[in-house]
């Protein structure tokens, strides 16, 4: 089972407990679910129950690595379902045009949900940990992105695999050995590690034999990816940006994005202005120096252009040269603190969006001097320049902060994942995703 199908089967039953707990509601209430209730409770629920999905997934409760039956997702349940309930409350009784006062409904409403969507969601997750589902993995090459993928795998029996063994492709020699390895093991897929097996015959002429066993194969390098939402820059060729990353297939997507990032970027600059003059007051009373901070940055294909941010640095952060930021950086003012975690210090950025020089989503724009020390020693930098750089992206949700040529590394293999498959529903994901880091207050 795919972790896409699992997502899917996730919100299905999700959008089922909560009608099942809306009819259940009008039964208890009215001693019968009367088709004039219905309709009378649909459309009002349905417009709150659409607000309380989003949540959900802001609040990761469709993230499968949180798929666990545990305190930790226990804890995050309960403080979703009062945020939901209180915006419920909110919505009803501010907002009373639709012609019921669901005092008491939606006080059972709410109890009801909450039992059924924690019993429901015990048992998805007790579902897709079961042995009978999960898919037993064999993999071919002693890789160290294996042996990664085998501890993530071992720790999270929810991604739904179970790693029986890494082996030598020597291992395949005996064909009789091995496939009797496979069927005492009851293997569902191979994964064939290093990209060099592909060329090795007498090891493709064995796998070629398997096929009656009704086994899936595939390589790392896909596997990885699926598992992670990276693409592991030491499993791949050239070849691969050639089959995976062919721009003329996003040029429609391309051109809707470009149109929503000019209306956004409008109606969010208009609040940005009321926004201006306290975080002018705010930067001002608290150190000397520009409001704004400008500063050359690295844009698509390549091209230099002026990033805008509110000043959240003492004036004199870089008398020493170019540096990393990182966690806990004494550079930054108490303001600025505020700011950045906020994310209000980005505010003049919606400036270079306008311009078209960024777009709300996409990798983040670097400074020169770090990118050419960067392209010399990470294999294919230079391919994040592709499209526009972001004010938010896959990488700074996955791996917020980075301060070194490793953490850049690790922050581009999350790049190209984004590359090779951003579209509409990825970058909502995005947005909601980095809208629970703004509220939460994490990171920076």
């Amino acid at each position: 089972m795919t972790k896409q199908l699992k997502k899917i089967i996730l919100l299905a039953g999700d959008i089922s407990v909560l009608y099942l707990s809306l009819y259940l509601t009008l039964l208890i209430r009215y001693h019968a679910a009367t088709a004039e209730k219905w309709q009378q409770h649909l459309f009002p629920f349905t417009v709150i129950y659409i607000f309380w999905l989003l949540i959900f997934h802001i609040a990761n409760l469709y993230d499968l690595n949180l798929a666990r039956n545990n305190l930790v997702f226990f804890n995050l349940l309960s403080k979703t379902l009062l945020i939901v309930g209180l915006l419920s409350a909110t919505f009803f009784y501010l907002i009373p045009y639709f012609g019921i006062n669901p005092k008491t409904n939606l006080f059972i409403n709410l109890i009801l949900f909450a039992v059924f969507f924690t019993l429901w969601r015990q048992l998805f997750n007790y579902f897709i940990k079961s042995r009978i589902l999960l898919n037993n993995v064999l993999i071919i090459g002693e890789d160290k992105e294996a042996e990664q993928l085998a501890e993530k795998i071992k720790n999270n029996p929810q991604l739904g695999y179970t790693i029986i063994d890494i082996v030598k492709p020597e291992i395949l020699q005996n064909i009789s050995c091995f496939k009797e390895l496979l069927k005492k093991n009851n293997i569902n897929t191979i994964v064939i590690g290093n990209p060099s097996y592909h060329q090795d015959e007498n090891l493709v002429q064995t796998l070629y034999q398997c096929l009656p066993l009704k086994i899936n194969f595939i390589d790392l390098a896909t596997f990885y990816e699926e598992t992670t939402n990276k693409i592991p820059i030491s499993l791949i060729k050239e070849i691969w940006f050639l089959e995976n990353l062919m721009e003329s297939k996003k040029d429609t997507y391309q051109g809707l994005k470009k149109l929503l990032d000019i209306l956004l970027a409008f109606l969010l600059g208009i609040i940005a202005l009321f926004l201006t003059p306290f975080i002018a007051l705010l930067i001002k009373i608290d150190s000397e120096g520009p409001i704004l901070f400008k500063q050359i940055r690295v844009g698509k294909n390549g091209k230099l252009f002026l990033a805008l941010k509110f000043r959240s640095m003492f004036s004199n952060a870089e008398k020493s040269g170019p540096q990393w930021a990182k966690m806990g950086d004494p550079r930054i003012t108490k303001a600025g603190r505020f700011l950045r975690k906020a994310r209000l210090d980005e505010l003049p950025q919606l400036l270079n969006i306008l311009k078209g020089e960024m777009s709300f989503i996409g990798p983040r724009p670097e400074r020169p001097e770090f990118v050419q020390e960067l392209e010399k020693k990470i294999p294919y930098y230079q391919i994040r320049h592709l499209i526009k750089p972001g004010l938010t992206g896959w990488a700074q949700i996955n791996f917020p902060y980075g301060a070194s040529v490793e953490d850049a590394l690790e922050k581009l293999q999350y790049e190209l994942y984004y590359l090779k498959n951003r579209s509409f529903i990825l970058d909502l994901d995005i947005a909601l995703r980095t809208i629970k880091i703004i509220i939460q207050r994490e990171g920076r």
